[in-house]
């Protein structure tokens, strides 16, 4: 992982740029510590103790793509790529057969719906609603950054455990 290709953040940008931009970089960080690795790894367990592995992370980032972006923010009818079997159930981690192509192409595909939807708001003051509560776009972008730095610590141990590669 020495090849850094991520696009840094803004280091003078508006609200909207310094957001927008940290989000990507930490969607970029992902793919950075999923970059060369064979369907089998991103399939492995790395933590012994836990059924996480990089593909269910990519999976489930696609599907919090979805819903915050597009069920929240667009209220736009947008079932899971990976329904569980019964509420709460995330599917998504559930990859012993899921096709790391069509896990990748997913979340890109919703990274650039997401993208599409910051850019076409009028500001980050627009809300959004799932059931009662209400977000604002604002709320949603911090989030989203939150949710990936989170599992971006996640990845650097998954990705060390399979090959030993560590690095920011």
């Amino acid at each position: 992982m020495q090849d850094d290709t991520r696009t840094y953040p803004s280091q003078v940008g508006d609200e909207r740029t310094s957001l927008s931009g940290f989000l990507q970089f930490q969607r970029e960080t992902l793919a950075m510590k999923c970059a060369g690795l064979t369907p089998e790894e991103l399939k492995r367990r790395a933590v012994p103790s836990t059924g996480l592995t990089l593909l269910g992370l990519v999976r489930h980032l696609a599907e919090v793509e979805r819903s915050w972006f597009r069920r929240v923010l667009k209220d736009e009818v947008a079932p899971p790529h990976w329904p569980g079997p019964g509420p709460g159930e995330f599917a998504e981690f559930k990859v012993e057969t899921a096709d790391p192509d069509e896990a990748f192409r997913i979340w890109h595909e919703e990274c650039a719906r997401s993208r599409a939807a910051v850019e076409a708001a009028e500001s980050l003051d627009i809300t959004g609603a799932y059931g009662d509560e209400v977000f604002s776009l604002r709320y949603i972008l911090t989030h989203m950054i939150e949710e990936y730095a989170r599992h971006n610590g996640h990845a650097d141990l998954l990705r060390e455990g399979i090959d030993g590669a560590t690095g920011e």
